[in-house]
């Protein structure tokens, strides 16, 4: 009788650490969501606000983008040397004091804090790509496998209403504070807010529970899997699928930043309206992927990939019918739906090609190193294809009410080329055989009005005798 004690000590202790991280985790959401929701949103209006030039406007999505999937890479390899909670702990300051001190930008205004901004959208952007991959590793050795499915959708819909509150109020604020021309101090309290929750979900992250405290040994695992990934390459329908995603995205690129510029500067909405135009779209993605779930698991994940990526170009060219308010709301409406069922198919088609005994941390980061290379390519082109765009314009046969316009042409008819490349090539993969009573779990890990939701996928797999 006495050896079983320590054993029910042990179990109720157990229990007790795992209740306590789960809730600081559920409310580490609420508190992170407050700094994401401004960090993927707000930027580009902050830009505007900073007078950056156009080619500037680029520079602000494709460095950022491109060197955080870097740091994406460098994780991988930093966990096998660091604890992931301190680093992510870190990682997590770190940020908080990046967006503090955009906070000083919108009070102080320099000269050069364009370019300051850029460099601190840099070291953001490289912040949550280094935690990304050991959060979810993390999330994942301490979450029971039967209540992964109820505590991530339930950190999301956290993660959801959250992110439309701050970007209704951000907005509502901004708005408010520009009309007294003042504007500096709407952006001075959202950062500032941004970067207080981010300390704040840094503190609860610090008091959960990790049950793996020592960094695995898995530097030359990590060199393993890069020669697995490399291999991969060679076959014809995952190097189909990555230059497809990644093409897509990078085509984006070309217009993403300039969605508010054409709102801000030249239609000149309000902080608030540009908000409400961003809540139109993410809040259709959330609402739209349940629907996108049940199309994939009925007629296959290649169809939902073709309808979706057949819509993505026209996204676009519905700026360029109206400037009315409300039909751009129809429009980015539109917009999360082809996207929420665009990123769902892709990450779906993802893991039945994905390599077998493939490290996914390290695959992740390759595949994003991929898609961020030909995002700096494309907003890179975008920037200086917007420069030009008044003089294009001005060659063109017919009327276009903005010049930005030309960009929008140029990345619809580019996304549609990338689209029909695809589309001869894409096959549908033999499903994998999945363990018994294998379980894919996703979380939404970033979203953005202009270039929809990242989702982040779990397996959950148990063996037949375990009961």
């Amino acid at each position: 009788m006495k050896s079983k004690v320590p054993r029910v000590e042990c179990r109720t202790s157990q229990k007790a650490w795992l209740r306590k991280t789960l809730r600081y985790s559920q409310v580490e959401a609420v508190a992170s969501s407050t700094m994401t929701a401004t960090g993927d949103n707000f930027f580009n209006a902050f830009a505007v606000y900073l007078k950056a030039s156009i080619i500037q406007m680029g520079w602000l999505t494709a460095f950022p983008q491109f060197f955080g999937a870097c740091f994406q890479l460098l994780s991988v390899w930093l966990g096998a040397y660091m604890s992931r909670r301190t680093l992510i702990v870190g990682c997590a300051v770190f940020q908080a004091v990046m967006v503090a001190l955009m906070a000083v930008l919108a009070l102080f205004h320099p000269q050069w804090g364009m370019l300051m901004l850029i460099g601190l959208a840099i070291f953001y952007h490289a912040s949550t790509n280094v935690i990304q991959p050991q959060w979810r590793a993390w999330m994942g050795s301490i979450v029971p496998p039967r209540r992964r499915g109820v505590f991530f959708a339930a950190r999301t819909r956290l993660t959801m209403a959250t992110s439309l509150v701050i970007f209704i109020a951000g907005g509502a604020m901004l708005s408010i504070s520009a009309a007294s021309g003042k504007a500096w101090f709407g952006f001075l309290l959202l950062f500032g807010c941004a970067s207080t929750g981010r300390l704040v979900s840094a503190w609860l992250l610090w008091k959960m529970h990790d049950p793996d405290p020592q960094p695995p040994a898995q530097s030359r695992q990590f060199v393993e899997t890069m020669r697995q990934v490399a291999h991969s390459l060679r076959e014809p329908t995952f190097r189909h699928y990555s230059l497809f995603v990644a093409g897509m995205q990078g085509m984006v690129a070309i217009s993403a930043p300039f969605f508010a510029v054409y709102m801000l500067s030249e239609l000149n909405f309000t902080y608030f309206q540009y908000s409400i135009n961003s809540v139109a779209s993410i809040a259709t993605q959330f609402l739209t992927l349940g629907f996108w779930g049940r199309v994939s698991d009925r007629f296959g994940n290649r169809l939902v990939m073709v309808v979706t990526s057949c819509l993505l170009p026209t996204v676009p060219l519905w700026w360029l019918i109206s400037p009315n308010f409300y039909f751009l709301l129809f429009a980015q409406a539109l917009s999360g739906f082809a996207w929420s069922g665009f990123s769902l198919s892709t990450s779906n088609y993802l893991y039945d090609i994905r390599p077998h005994r493939t490290n996914f941390a390290s695959y992740a980061a390759v595949q994003s190193a991929l898609s961020a290379t030909l995002i700096f390519i494309g907003a890179l082109g975008g920037g200086y294809l917007a420069a030009a765009a008044p003089a294009i314009r001005d060659m063109l046969p017919f009327h276009l009410a903005s010049s930005i316009f030309v960009v929008f042409i140029c990345s619809a008819v580019l996304r549609g080329v990338v689209t029909l490349w695809f589309i001869p090539r894409a096959v549908e993969p033999r499903v994998r055989q999945h363990p018994q009573l294998l379980q894919i779990v996703y979380r939404v890990a970033r979203f953005n009005t202009i270039s929809g939701m990242v989702l982040d996928w779990l397996t959950i797999a148990k063996r037949k005798d375990e009961k």
